[in-house]
């Protein structure tokens, strides 16, 4: 049983990295990001009391701090009903590695990379 568990496990965490990198792959490839380091994709839902000041400590910390190896901070919005998405998106003006997408976003871009 335990042996089941672990393979089933391990499937999921695999099929899961492989998502990930299948994403940004085509947002490298079909989008206006950088091509080169290391993306940290952040899902969000209903979080528009804690997002902003989440947001700014992570990019202060990219920024400024010794993380100069990330390149792009991408949200990825899971249908909020609130206005996580949209206080997300006023930070992007402001910060130029910060990328906002919707939920619905990601899982085209995920659908394109299997397309090509």
């Amino acid at each position: 049983m335990e042996l089941l568990l672990n393979t089933i496990f391990w499937t999921l965490a695999i099929y899961g990295l492989f998502e990930i990198i299948k994403n940004i792959v085509y947002l490298c490839t079909y989008t206006q990001l950088k091509s080169d380091g290391i993306y940290l994709i952040i899902a969000v839902k209903n979080q528009e009391e804690e997002i902003e000041g989440f947001l700014r400590a992570t990019l202060f910390k990219i920024l400024y701090g010794r993380e100069d190896y990330f390149k792009n901070v991408i949200v990825a919005d899971l249908q909020s009903t609130d206005n996580t998405k949209e206080i997300a998106k006023k930070m992007a003006e402001e910060y130029e590695c910060l990328k906002v997408i919707s939920w619905k976003e990601c899982k085209d871009i995920i659908d394109n990379v299997d397309d090509n």
